[in-house]
């Protein structure tokens, strides 16, 4: 590996936290109010911060932004631009539609073998919606990579690259060569926001649009049909039940422990 790198950022369109979550057709969710998912943007200032002590793209660093997804989904990379991403690429096809993570891993991997060599494919530690963090680790299987997980620091030195993981009672430092797959935490750093310069500069910046067959798919591996899970059944949750109140008439000290001795909380 030389000096510059060429990294892989993956991105994801998902549904606005501050708003109440929707079933959508297919029992899936409904993505007509989503924006770039918070965890992913971690990944992007990772690898920007990695880039810019390089030179940045001046330098012949780059930053790919990947995605998969909707027309919608471009809005995703839209941001990653704004924020600095050297250049998006969508993965659209209608045939993605329902993809568990399985099928998914699989259309990312066969997306970034399009993408020449790639020293390094960040991703966030889980998706915002989903939240199955498997996703990270399929991709490095399929790509060969190895695969540096659940980082809360990462820093590449010659064509090695260092990650530290925090655990409940140990920190631990793993290593790999380059080139290799990490996943980084919200501890990793603090991601910035696009500025009046980046946002001008994103609307020069290109986003090329791939369909299956250009990354080497047909639409039976991927969406329901090359999912192994699939869900059976979605609704809304159930409103909040009344709480429970207490009037303190003297007694609300033993009101309160006979009620939390019925939930089983003591």
């Amino acid at each position: 590996m030389g000096d510059t790198l060429k990294i892989v950022v993956l991105v994801k369109h998902v549904p606005d936290a501050q708003f109440d979550r929707h079933i959508g057709p297919g029992r899936t969710l409904d993505r007509s109010e989503s924006i770039l998912s918070e965890l992913d943007e971690y990944a992007l200032e990772a690898a920007l911060q990695l880039t810019d002590a390089r030179g940045g793209d001046k330098g012949g660093n780059e930053v790919v932004a990947l995605t998969m997804g909707g027309p919608d989904a471009a809005n995703a990379l839209k941001k990653a631009l704004q924020i600095g991403a050297s250049s998006g690429v969508h993965l659209s096809d209608e045939a993605l539609a329902g993809s568990d993570a399985w099928a998914t891993s699989l259309a990312l991997a066969a997306a970034v073998r399009t993408l020449g060599d790639v020293d390094l494919v960040i991703t966030g530690m889980a998706s915002t919606d989903g939240e199955t963090s498997l996703v990270p680790a399929q991709l490095a299987e399929r790509l060969g990579l190895p695969q540096l997980t659940f980082a809360s620091s990462l820093e590449v030195s010659g064509s090695t690259v260092t990650i530290q993981r925090d655990g409940d009672g140990v920190t631990e430092t793993v290593e790999a060569e380059l080139p290799a797959l990490v996943s980084v935490t919200d501890q990793a750093n603090e991601p910035r926001y696009p500025n009046f310069k980046g946002i001008l500069a994103a609307k020069k910046k290109k986003i090329a649009t791939l369909s299956l067959a250009e990354v080497g798919l047909d639409a039976g591996q991927v969406g329901a049909a090359g999912s192994l899970t699939a869900v059976e059944s979605a609704q809304p949750r159930p409103p909040r039940a009344a709480g429970t109140i207490i009037t303190d008439e003297g007694d609300a000290g033993v009101k309160l422990v006979d009620f939390l001795a019925a939930q089983k909380l003591i």
